[in-house]
């Protein structure tokens, strides 16, 4: 299945940084390469009610953010989102906090300053495997509706054969109770 461009270019993106010229940046590159439902915010405390009202298809987290910084916002998505994917790419421009910031949950890093082209490649391959990643999801919904409706089919089925099979037996001794 391949992910269709205008459903990549209409894919929900939240940009958090506190620093407005990044924000402006990304909200510039992303408008540029065709993105039309770009969020930003600088205040980490909003990203998980944000999430939870818009459903973000990818979330672009700086990691150093007065207050609350980016671990502890994916930190608040996990609690909300619980075991299903969690659509983060790390902004960061320590080192030493790419590894972190994989094992708290976000799915790549980008690292700062930005390299453009980078940054459009990452995004896009992210996007890409989300919404494969949401199709498979209403895909194995589908799935389970469908085997829920067969087993009840079966079970229906069943309680049928059994009536009739009793009735059969019944009749068999009727049969042979009269001497047929």
């Amino acid at each position: 299945m391949m992910v269709s461009q205008t459903d990549l270019l209409n894919a929900r993106i939240l940009i958090v940084d506190d620093q407005p010229a990044n924000v402006l940046l990304l909200e510039q590159l992303l408008a540029e390469a065709g993105y039309t439902a770009v969020t930003s915010t600088m205040q980490p405390k909003e990203v998980s009610d944000l999430h939870g009202r818009h459903g973000f298809d990818l979330i672009l987290l700086d990691l150093k953010m007065p207050g609350m910084d980016g671990f502890a916002v994916m930190e608040s998505l996990k609690i909300n989102e619980g075991n299903r994917y969690l659509p983060v790419i790390a902004l960061t421009a320590e080192p030493g906090h790419k590894q972190r910031a994989l094992l708290s949950g976000a799915r790549d890093f980008i690292s700062k300053p930005f390299d453009l082209v980078e940054v459009k490649t990452r995004i896009r391959n992210m996007l890409e495997l989300r919404l494969l990643y949401k199709h498979l999801e209403v895909q194995n919904q589908a799935l389970e509706e469908t085997v829920r409706a067969r087993t009840a089919e079966l079970r229906e089925n069943e309680a049928r054969f059994r009536a009739l099979a009793e009735l059969a037996s019944d009749w068999y001794w009727e049969q042979n109770a009269i001497g047929d």
